[in-house]
């Protein structure tokens, strides 16, 4: 069998199983009502009717609580594990998989001392009396959290981890590709497993739907189970009356599995799309990866970094808070995934009835991750399609100069058109002009409107830009992406550099 050439030989030729699934989930589990001091005020003052907040009304609640996991711990015969600093906790749960023998059931039990944000109660002085009062306040202290390994018949292995003071927050955590396997031997489907995936499937079809049907509400209905058996922090009294736990998304993973057919195969395509994408953290390149519009009062860090894990290489691209890593996954498959690390870099809200919004662009993030990295690498253009840039053409009675491809202005407009699409939205006369001046060496106001309509219009009758249905802004054609990707990288990479040396060469003889 012959080895790949190119990335898109790869993507089209040798993929024998593609599956797209969510990863890696971590929830925030709390109550709605006691995350503020006014609210947890109005909890102490009306529900429990004390005379004054203070939170030594709840330690005896808490007290109930950590009893009710040591009574917990001895009638289930499960071990209680108390981590030491620095131990990895997976490691601890992969022992216990090993001879977990049930169907579903509590693995042990883990302790830890963590930081949390809790209420306290300072003693304050009354400026007028001179008496003291109670006063609740937000702070953080380092708190006991237990953490409850279980493993369930539809989700596989999880975790909650819940908080042992006062108003006990709580952390879930569920694995997707987890989920993925339980439900296919379930439905009888034989398969082969990955470490965190699937390696072969009978039936691909069925596994992609059952990735798809993984929803909000089979996340929350899986919460209520397990509240249901394990120690509840808060009677039932508080729970009658509206004090109940709800999820919000704190870490969200996608991630994309495209089994190749032979390890050399990803392992060629994985160097050829480090080589060429070193820069995709670019704040030009970050843009066409999310849809999001990058400026210069766009938070955090816009970078990529090449991690060698022993001989394996991953690539990470971070944007805000959100990351997408691409590795060569036990030499078998590439692994693209997008871990969205606060819901709001995409105007999404953080509740769980939003992941379907949260799924589109995580996943939308891992396609055209691979798609920008296949035109970077295969953006080389058809003689016809490159001689047609360097004539005029007539569209509709309209002359459109040509573009041809030694000029510095063809260059500077296609550079500004890499640095400034944004597919979501497009891109304005004014995004365009300000950044081709720019490159021009202009001041941004040295171009005017009518100056970059000419450019613009040159652009789209050569069919690289269009225009967005019922609004002032332009987007990027498939056919603009390799043209600009074309014309800017050969121009950088081999025309400069070759001409530079044949320079040289001419000076020395």
């Amino acid at each position: 069998m012959s080895v790949a050439r190119s990335v898109a030989e790869v993507l089209r030729d040798r993929v024998r199983l593609e599956v797209e699934a969510i990863d890696r989930m971590y929830l925030n589990v709390y109550v709605p009502h006691l995350q503020s001091v006014g609210a947890v005020v109005g909890y102490l003052r009306v529900h429990r009717s004390q005379r004054f907040a203070s939170t030594t009304a709840v330690t005896p609640m808490t007290e109930a609580f950590v009893r009710n996991i040591d009574q917990f711990v001895n009638t289930a015969g499960v071990d209680l594990v108390a981590f030491q600093k620095g131990q990895r906790k997976d490691d601890v749960t992969q022992k216990y998989l090993g001879r977990f023998a049930q169907h579903e059931g509590v693995l042990y039990v883990g302790k830890a001392q963590e930081k949390a944000r809790v209420m306290r109660t300072e003693r304050r002085r009354s400026r007028f009396t001179g008496g003291t009062y109670p006063w609740i306040v937000e702070s953080t202290a380092m708190v006991n959290h237990y953490y409850f390994y279980c493993v369930d018949e539809d989700f596989g292995p999880f975790f909650l981890k819940f908080c042992s003071y006062f108003p006990y927050n709580a952390k879930l955590c569920i694995n997707g590709n987890e989920y993925l396997k339980r439900q296919l031997a379930k439905c009888g489907v034989a398969f082969e497993a990955l470490d965190n995936g699937v390696k072969s499937c009978a039936d691909p079809k069925l596994m992609q739907r059952v990735c798809d049907e993984l929803s909000a509400g089979k996340i929350d209905r899986l919460l209520r189970k397990w509240l249901r058996r394990l120690p509840h922090p808060f009677p039932p009294r508080d729970r009658a009356a509206g004090y109940r736990y709800q999820l919000s998304i704190l870490q969200a993973e996608f991630s994309l599995t495209q089994v190749l057919d032979q390890p050399v195969t990803g392992r060629i395509f994985f160097e050829e799309v480090i080589r060429e994408n070193l820069d995709i953290g670019r704040p030009s390149q970050v843009s066409l990866v999310f849809d999001r519009k990058v400026s210069r009062r766009t938070p955090g860090q816009f970078r990529t970094r090449v991690i060698t894990d022993g001989v394996v290489p991953s690539l990470h691209v971070d944007y805000k808070k959100t990351r997408i890593k691409q590795y060569h996954k036990e030499g078998q498959a590439l692994r693209t995934e997008t871990t969205i690390n606060d819901t709001r870099d995409f105007g999404v809200g953080r509740l769980l009835h939003n992941l379907p919004k949260l799924r589109r662009i995580g996943f939308a993030a891992n396609r055209h991750m691979l798609e920008i990295e296949q035109i970077s690498h295969d953006c080389a253009l058809g003689e016809d399609a490159f001689q047609d840039l360097q004539h005029p053409r007539h569209v509709d009675g309209q002359r459109a100069p040509a573009l041809r491809f030694a000029d510095p202005k063809v260059q500077a407009l296609l550079h500004a058109l890499v640095m400034f699409v944004f597919v979501a939205c497009g891109f304005t006369n004014q995004d365009l002009r300000q950044a081709y001046a720019v490159l021009l060496g202009l001041r941004p106001g040295q171009i005017g409107p009518g100056r970059m309509s000419y450019e613009l219009r040159r652009l789209r009758l050569h069919g690289l830009i269009e225009r967005v249905p019922k609004t002032h802004r332009y987007r990027l054609t498939s056919l603009g992406l390799q043209t600009a990707l074309f014309y800017t990288r050969v121009y950088s990479r081999i025309l400069r550099p070759g001409l530079a040396l044949v320079r040289s060469l001419a000076k020395i003889t």
